[in-house]
C-alpha cells in the first residue's frame, strides 16, 4: 500500500476533499473515558522557571505561553497594563461590579460600595478567598507570607499584569487599591469563563458514563484505522464516493458511544414549540409598550403646548414688569440727582459754618432756620412716602386691570379659534384679521381701529350664519321626513339581521372553543417545561459529581509524581497525540452537532411561517364571510 500510495501521490490529483476529516473525527468522546489511565506530568517547584502544563505547551489568547493547569505567562518581560485604572468613573464602575458579583454569588459577609472604597487587608482577604474557592473548592488561604502567596497564585492562573508584594501591605491605600481592584475583577471574569466551560460540558451529558474504560481510545482507533483502510482501498480502486462506508462507521460510532437519536429530536421538536411560544410572547409585549409609548407621547405634546402658552403669558407679563421697572428706576435717578445736590448744599454751608464766626444771634438765627429747613425735610419726606405708595398702590390695581385684561383677550382667542377665526388662513376668517394684539403703546384710537376691524366683519358674518341656519332647518325637515321612511325600511330588515346575528354567535362559540383548546396546550407546555428543568438540575448534579472524581483522579496522579519521571519521552509524545486527537475529535463533533442543530431550527422555522401563513389565510378568508354577510345586511 505504501509503495502504491507513493507512486499514485505524483500523478494523479487529491480526488477527495479535505473536508472529510470532520466526519471521520465526528465521534462523541466520553469525557472520563480520555482520561483514563494517561501518563500526567505534574509540575516542577514553584522556583524552577521551566514549568510543565497538565495539556503541554500551550498559548494564551495575547500569544504568551502559559503554564501550570490553567496556563501561566512565561517570560520576564512585564506587560503593561491597559485599564484605566486611574480614572474614578471606571474604579467606581468596577467596584459596583464587584459588590454585584459578590451579593449574587452568596459572600457570607456584609459589603456594600462605600466599604469598598477603601477595604482592609483582612475584607481583601476574605473577598479574595470567596472568589478562589468557585474556582478550587478545595482551595485555603495560606497562614504565612500572604504578600508573596497571593502574587504567585495569580501569577500561576494566568495574572498578565505583575503584582508588587508592597501591594499586599496596604490594600486599601489609593495608590496600590487600583490595581488589587483590577485584578479582583480579572479574577471574576476568570469564575465566569470558567462556569461557562461547564455549563457546555452538559453537551456531552447524554452519553453514559463508561463503566467500562476505553483505555487509550483502543476501541475507537481500531473503528478509525478499519474506516481508513477500507475506504482507501476503495480510493485504489478508483471510487471518490463512501456513501455505504461512511454510513456504517457512523453507525459503529453511536453504537459504541450510545448515542440517542430520539431523545435529540424530541428536544428539538420542545426548541422549536418553546420559541414560538417566546416569539409570540414578545410581539404581545412589544404592541402593549407601543401603545404605552403613544400615549405617553400625546401626554408629553398636550403638556409642551400648555407650557408653550404659559410661556407666552409669562414673556408678556415680564415685558409689563420691564417698563414699570423702567419708570421707577427714572424716579429714583430723579431722586438721587435730588439727594445729590441736597448733599452738596449741606456740604457748602458746613465749609462757611467752619470759617466764620458767628455772633450768638447769627447762631440762634441759623439754628432756627435749621430747625425750619428740618421741618420741611420732614413734611417733604412724608409727603414722598405718601406719593410711593400711592404709585405702589396704583402699579398693583394697574396689574389686576391688565390681568383682567389679558384673561380676556385669551378668552377670546380661544373662542376665536373655535370658531376657526384666527389666524388669518383659518376657514372662517375670510382673509381678515380678528386677532388683538396688546402692545406697550396701545391706547383709546387703538381699541377703537380694533372694533372697526373686528366688530362690523363679526356682524356680517353673523347675519350670513343666521341666513344659512335657516336654510338649513329647512333642510332638516326635509331629511326628517326621508328618515322617518328610512326607519320603516330599517324595521324590515332587523329580522334578517338577527339571523346574521345568530350565524355570528354561533362562530363566537366555535372561537372560543378553539381558544379553550389552546390554553390547555399551552398547560401541556409548562408542564413540559417543568420536566426539562428537573432534567437540568439532574443534569448539573451529574456534571459536579463528575467534577470531583476528576480532582480525585487529579490527586492520585500528584501523588504518582516520582514514577511519571521515569517515564521515557516515546511515552509522553504518545500521549500528546492521544489528548491532540481528541480535543480535535471533540471540536470536530461540537461543530457538527452545531451545525445540525443550525439545520433543525432552519427547518423549524420553514415549517413554523408556512403553518402561520396558512392560518392567516384561514383567518382572512373568515373575516371576509363576515364581511360578506354585513355587505349583504346593509344592501338590504
Amino acid at each position: 500500500m505504501n509503495r502504491v500510495s507513493g507512486s499514485r501521490q505524483s500523478v494523479l490529483p487529491q480526488r477527495v476533499s479535505e473536508n472529510r476529516t470532520s466526519l471521520v473525527n465526528a465521534t462523541p468522546q466520553s469525557k472520563d473515558s480520555a482520561f483514563g489511565k494517561l501518563n500526567i506530568p505534574k509540575p516542577q517547584s514553584g522556583t524552577s522557571d521551566r514549568r510543565t502544563s497538565f495539556f503541554g505547551k500551550r498559548f494564551s489568547g495575547a500569544g504568551m505561553p502559559r503554564n501550570s493547569t490553567f496556563g501561566t505567562f512565561g517570560g520576564t518581560e512585564k506587560v503593561k497594563d491597559p485599564r484605566p485604572l486611574h480614572d474614578k468613573s471606571f474604579i467606581q464602575q468596577c467596584i459596583k461590579h464587584l459588590c454585584e458579583f459578590l451579593s449574587e454569588q452568596g459572600f457570607p459577609g456584609t459589603v456594600s460600595i462605600k466599604s469598598l472604597q477603601s477595604p482592609s487587608t483582612k475584607e481583601f482577604l476574605k473577598i479574595f478567598e470567596f472568589i478562589y474557592t468557585l474556582l478550587d473548592p478545595t482551595f485555603q488561604m495560606p497562614t504565612s507570607k500572604i504578600e508573596e502567596e497571593i502574587p504567585r497564585i495569580l501569577r500561576d492562573i494566568g495574572y498578565p499584569f505583575a503584582l508588587p508584594k508592597s501591594s499586599m501591605y496596604s490594600v486599601g491605600a489609593p495608590h496600590t487599591w487600583p490595581q488589587v481592584l483590577g485584578a479582583l475583577i480579572w479574577l471574576i471574569d476568570t469564575v465566569k469563563l470558567f462556569s461557562n466551560m461547564k455549563e457546555k460540558d452538559l453537551l456531552f451529558s447524554d452519553f453514559p458514563e463508561s463503566h467500562t474504560e476505553i483505555e487509550e481510545g483502543l476501541e475507537f482507533n481500531k473503528l478509525f484505522l478499519d474506516y481508513t483502510a477500507e475506504t482507501y482501498n476503495r480510493f485504489m480502486q478508483g471510487a471518490d464516493v463512501f456513501e455505504e462506508e461512511d454510513r456504517e462507521y457512523i453507525a459503529k460510532l453511536k453504537k459504541l458511544y450510545n448515542v440517542d437519536e430520539v431523545m435529540l429530536e424530541s428536544l428539538a421538536e420542545k426548541h422549536r414549540i418553546l420559541s414560538e411560544e417566546a416569539e409570540r410572547l414578545e410581539k404581545e409585549s412589544q404592541a402593549d409598550r407601543l401603545m404605552a409609548k403613544r400615549t405617553e407621547k400625546l401626554k408629553r405634546q398636550t403638556d409642551l403646548q400648555k407650557l408653550q402658552s404659559y410661556r407666552s403669558n409669562l414673556e408678556s407679563f415680564k415685558s409689563s414688569l420691564e417698563t414699570k421697572a423702567m419708570g421707577i428706576s427714572e424716579d429714583l435717578e430723579a431722586i438721587d440727582l435730588q439727594m445729590e445736590t441736597l448733599r452738596q448744599e449741606k456740604e457748602r454751608l458746613q465749609h462757611i459754618l467752619l470759617n466764620q464766626k458767628f455772633s450768638p444771634a447769627d447762631i440762634e438765627r441759623i439754628n432756627r432756620e435749621r430747625n425750619e429747613l428740618q421741618q420741611t425735610i420732614n413734611s417733604l419726606t412724608l409727603s414722598l412716602e405718601e406719593a410711593e405708595q400711592h404709585m405702589w398702590n396704583e402699579e398693583i390695581a394697574l396689574a389686576k386691570v391688565k390681568e383682567e385684561a389679558e384673561m380676556e383677550l385669551a378668552e377670546y382667542h380661544n373662542l376665536a379659534r373655535k370658531l376657526k377665526l384666527i389666524p388669518t388662513c383659518a376657514e372662517n376668517a375670510c382673509g381678515r384679521d380678528f386677532e388683538i394684539k396688546i402692545t406697550s403703546e396701545c391706547g383709546p384710537s387703538t381699541m377703537a381701529q380694533y372694533k372697526v376691524q373686528i366688530l362690523n366683519p363679526l356682524h356680517n358674518m353673523i347675519s350670513e350664519v343666521e341666513e344659512e341656519i335657516s336654510i338649513l332647518s329647512n333642510k332638516k325637515l326635509s331629511l326628517e321626513e326621508a328618515v322617518e321612511q328610512v326607519r320603516s325600511n330599517i324595521t324590515d330588515k332587523m329580522n334578517d339581521l338577527k339571523d346574521l346575528k345568530e350565524q355570528i354567535g354561533k362562530l363566537d362559540e366555535q372561537l372560543e372553543q378553539d381558544m379553550q383548546e389552546t390554553a390547555r396546550e399551552e398547560e401541556k407546555w409548562a408542564a413540559e417545561m417543568k420536566s426539562m428543568e428537573n432534567h437540568k438540575k439532574l443534569l448539573e448534579k451529574k456534571v459536579t459529581d463528575g467534577y470531583d472524581n476528576a480532582l480525585e483522579q487529579l490527586t492520585a496522579a500528584q501523588q504518582q509524581y516520582h514514577l511519571v519521571l521515569q517515564e521515557t519521552n516515546e511515552q509522553r509524545r504518545s500521549v500528546v497525540n492521544n489528548l491532540h486527537s481528541l480535543f480535535t475529535t471533540a471540536a470536530d463533533h461540537l461543530s457538527i452537532v452545531e451545525k445540525f442543530l443550525d439545520d433543525q431550527h432552519k427547518r423549524m422555522n420553514r415549517v413554523y411561517k408556512k403553518s402561520i401563513q396558512e392560518a392567516d389565510t384561514e383567518l382572512k378568508e373568515l373575516k371576509e364571510m363576515v364581511e360578506n354577510y354585513i355587505m349583504k345586511a346593509d344592501a338590504l
